[in-house]
């Protein structure tokens, strides 16, 4: 589930994200204090909440709502304002819900709890990962094109922790494996990962929390997972095309 947050506020926009993402700890939260980044991300981005503030510079919330609900009709859109006069306009185009300020946890979570459109669980096939020998993904047998290299092996290093919870810190050393800042390149490739998973209609595969990222194995295929259970025997190669595989490949060598 994606969920966007736009409001000019900072300090407003940084607490509504920290409490959407306490309230939906699974979710994707993204903000903006701008409509226009916001309406530029959401060209390339499935959207299935935005909570959007009405009075804002520029664009405002009421112009980016239809064009949000023209590229998805069935959004979840909840205005957030300080101006009651607003409420009408609001309804027009058919808003889940309006929050008058000031925001509270407890008046976001009531309109999550009451969406117009409840955004189903959509994942109703796994993923299939081959981790002997190259490491491969597949949805309905067809291999899953990533926008980086780079994240497919971060999809990789996940699978390979098998649930476990990754921080950001400890992916980017393995990632990298040198002492140079790649924070801004690491965002790029979790979008990138969001991304094509959301648009597969498989983003339930990823957990998240804050500052943090692992996969739910239940929704995986997996050759490694099934070695490991005594389903199958190993090959003597372990995503060999990664250097951190080789740890993996020396162990096996011993059985």
């Amino acid at each position: 589930m994606n969920i966007l947050i736009v409001d000019d506020e900072h300090i407003l926009l940084k607490f509504m994200e920290k409490r959407v993402q306490e309230l939906v700890p699974k979710a994707f939260v993204i903000s903006f204090d701008n409509c226009q980044d916001a309406l530029n991300y959401a060209e390339n981005n499935k959207i299935h909440i935005a909570f959007l503030d009405i009075h804002m510079t520029g664009i405002t919330g009421l112009e980016l709502a239809e064009k949000l609900k023209e590229t998805y009709p069935k959004i979840n859109i909840i205005f957030t304002t300080g101006y009651d006069s607003y409420a009408l306009d609001a309804f027009k185009l058919n808003a889940s819900g309006y929050i008058s300020k000031p925001v509270t946890k407890e008046s976001i979570k009531k309109e999550l709890d009451n969406l117009r459109y409840p955004v189903e669980e959509t994942m109703n096939k796994k993923i299939t990962f081959q981790c002997f020998g190259n490491f491969e993904a597949f949805v309905d047998s067809k291999p899953i094109d990533f926008k980086f290299t780079k994240t497919k092996e971060l999809l990789a290093y996940l699978v390979y922790k098998r649930g476990a919870l990754c921080s950001n810190e400890e992916i980017i050393s393995v990632l990298w494996e040198d002492f140079n800042d790649h924070n801004s390149y690491f965002k790029q490739l979790r979008q990138d990962l969001d991304n094509t998973l959301c648009n597969l209609n498989c983003e339930n595969i990823l957990v998240r929390q804050r500052g943090k990222m692992g996969i739910n194995t239940k929704y995986a295929d997996c050759d490694y997972y099934d070695y490991l259970n005594g389903s199958i025997p190993a090959v003597k190669e372990f995503m060999s095309q990664y250097s951190w595989g080789e740890n993996v490949t020396a162990l096996l060598d011993k059985d």
